[in-house]
């Protein structure tokens, strides 16, 4: 019953094979391998986009911050949602990688709007004295478990053309987004004016690694020479490919996406037929966000199970006071977990 989080889950066996099978005899290193050569033409081949430059890197975070520094100057802000990863989660890591770009919040929620998003562009540059404008970031999966739209994504990007500046994705929950939309990577991405996209693999089953592809390959060499000035350029580069290869295998990250999607939709209805359960957002993905009194906290964590309370402690004399958790299934979590937390939720 562990819903901490999709990082903590196992691998897939499928990716450990691959990782074993790229483990015989010798290859070239820092990303000459011939494993990589492949995951080059494979992503290519699934975004639809022959000219694209593809890399791999181990983190989430270092996949969206070298990126973004990429596509950023050093004067310029970054406009991303209240509740970014890369504003709540990653150390200013942005700040650092970019030379010293700010981060402009847009809206209060975890989804911005165009117009929201055109009203924060407005009120910058203009001046000398200013940050200037540089690009935006879309989570998707958000960070409270919602998923963007096609046509959201395009309103945003359309938005970000009027004052042509470039659109990053940070995609760690990429493959529950896409299964869930039923559309295509091109169509999530590109088509709907994304420059630069932070492909996940880490949380849906492999032991890490992350994509970053840029759909005008101009950013390659930059890219390239930043990656290695982070010391984020493994020399045995084919474990990070062999991984992305495994992943990528018989459409095996779609496959552990809709499952961990699967199981948190079970979850979420077995919750939603609960006394005093509440919902902060919609689940739409493998992230549930929910309020619940501290009495069925306390029955589920005495039953095992294993999850965040982000508002509120679980000591306290009021039973009845709701505490907000954080519910996150990864591939593995299966039917027989989600039962058997529900099952002691009714007590």
């Amino acid at each position: 019953m562990f819903f901490a989080s999709d990082n903590g889950g196992p691998a897939h066996p499928q990716i450990l094979q691959a990782v074993m099978q790229a483990n015989d005899g010798y290859r070239s290193g820092y990303g000459a391998d011939a494993e990589m050569d492949r995951v080059r033409d494979q992503i290519r081949d699934l975004f639809e986009a022959p000219q694209a430059a593809v890399y791999l890197v181990p983190t989430g975070t270092v996949a969206n911050v070298l990126s973004l520094a990429t596509l950023c100057q050093p004067w310029q802000s970054i406009f991303c949602s209240p509740v970014a990863h890369i504003e709540e989660d990653e150390c200013n890591a942005p700040e650092f990688y970019t030379g010293g770009a700010k981060l402009a919040l847009v809206g209060e929620g975890d989804k911005m709007t165009p117009e929201a998003l055109r009203n924060a562009i407005l009120e910058k540059g203009g001046s000398v004295h200013n940050a200037q404008r540089g690009p935006v970031s879309i989570t998707q999966v958000t960070e409270l478990g919602r998923i963007y739209s096609l046509n959201e994504i395009e309103a945003l990007c359309s938005v970000a053309k009027e004052f042509d500046l470039p659109v990053h994705l940070d995609g760690a929950r990429f493959a529950n987004a896409l299964v869930q939309l039923n559309c295509s990577p091109a169509e999530m991405t590109w088509k709907a004016g994304v420059d630069a996209v932070s492909f996940g693999g880490t949380k849906n089953g492999c032991m890490g690694v992350e994509a970053v592809i840029f759909f005008d390959p101009k950013h390659a060499w930059e890219f390239e020479l930043r990656r290695k000035r982070a010391g984020h350029l493994f020399s045995k580069h084919r474990f990070l490919s062999a991984q992305m290869l495994g992943y990528l295998q018989d459409g095996l990250w779609l496959q552990t996406a809709r499952q961990a999607n699967e199981n948190s939709a079970r979850l979420a209805t077995g919750l939603r037929a609960l006394a005093g359960v509440e919902f902060i957002a919609e689940p739409q993905a493998n992230m549930i966000f929910a309020k619940m009194p501290r009495a069925l906290h306390q029955r589920v964590f005495d039953a095992g199970a294993y999850y965040y309370i982000l508002s509120g402690a679980l000591e306290g004399d009021d039973p009845d006071e709701p505490l907000l958790g954080r519910f996150v299934c990864d591939w593995s979590i299966g039917t027989d977990g989600v039962d058997q937390f529900l099952a002691a939720a009714k007590g």
